[in-house]
């Protein structure tokens, strides 16, 4: 009798271990192929499937790998629904693989724009301290603002950004010399891009480099260099919190962080080579882009307070 009751017993815990395994597996993204019915396809149908979405990662970080040492942001506006579009991610699981593959991306774009000295190191960390203490802000104030009036605000003001770079040429000899005033405005602006950040999702990039420009005069590569080393320390802690809830796709984003650290590269001389009225164009047209992505999202997403 205590051998049926045993033989009962490891029979249940048979199932138990067989049903957790295969619920872990129907939430983990991968690659596979799948037909209308929903059933994996096999062979060489399944084999092509797969490899033609890692080419399609590939690609992606190749092209938001350029817009990054280009325009000195993290790319994520065309991570993020890339992800979703050729991997079928979930927004929140796009949104933490977009932030792993910054931190390999963003390093190699500092180190593109530090060897021509395009870097302020110590406007940097100013922005940095305020950026931290402006995401806690944003992500406590998301829950109880509209986010319809902020995006639409939000879009408004790129849109004044983009006018004021058709005014504004910078001159490449400009450098961002810190004194107490400047100093407080640097913590300042990373308040407020780590604010926004926080309530809308978007990256720091699209607010720090005209503003720099615009209201500290520094050259463009300098904005450019400076924001992009904003984003390590950021990207570092925020894809630590993502790996603990799972949150993150480590092996999609390797896919398309390390392509991308050879295009951001090709960026950053692109930036270096082209004239600054030219670099201001580029960039007007990238930021009238976010705009009308933020516009978008405004009106096709149900109103939440």
């Amino acid at each position: 009798m205590r051998l049926v009751f045993k033989g009962v017993r490891d029979l249940r815990d048979h199932r138990l271990a067989a049903s957790s395994a295969q619920e872990l597996q129907n939430h983990r993204p991968n690659f596979k192929s799948r037909n209308s019915a929903g059933v994996d396809n096999a062979g060489s149908g399944e084999q092509t499937r797969s490899a033609g979405r890692i080419i399609g990662l590939i690609f992606l970080g190749m092209a938001a790998g350029f817009l990054s040492g280009m325009f000195g942001v993290g790319g994520g506006i065309i991570i993020v629904p890339g992800l979703m579009a050729i991997a079928g991610f979930s927004q929140r699981l796009a949104s933490g693989t977009s932030l792993a593959t910054i931190i390999p991306l963003a390093s190699v774009g500092v180190i593109s724009y530090a060897t021509h000295g395009s870097v302020s190191w110590m406007g940097a960390l100013l922005l940095a301290l305020g950026a931290i203490a402006g995401a806690q802000l944003g992500t406590w104030l998301l829950a109880r603002i509209e986010r319809k009036s902020l995006q639409i605000f939000f879009a408004l003001f790129i849109a004044a950004a983009i006018v004021s770079l058709f005014m504004v040429v910078p001159s490449r000899d400009a450098t961002l010399v810190i004194d107490w005033g400047v100093g407080i405005g640097l913590v300042a602006l990373g308040f407020v891009t780590g604010t926004l950040s926080g309530l809308l999702g978007v990256g720091g990039g699209i607010v720090v480099v005209p503003a720099l420009m615009l209201f500290f005069g520094v050259s463009d590569l300098i904005a450019k260099g400076t924001s992009l080393l904003v984003m390590i320390p950021t990207a570092l802690t925020g894809t630590v919190s993502n790996f603990k809830r799972k949150n993150v796709d480590l092996v999609a984003a390797a896919i398309v962080g390390l392509p991308a650290c050879a295009t951001t590269y090709l960026g950053s001389l692109a930036a270096a080579a082209a004239p600054p009225k030219t670099a201001n164009i580029f960039f007007a047209i990238f930021l009238a882009f976010v705009a009308a992505q933020l516009l978008w999202k405004a009106f096709h997403t149900p109103k939440t307070i």
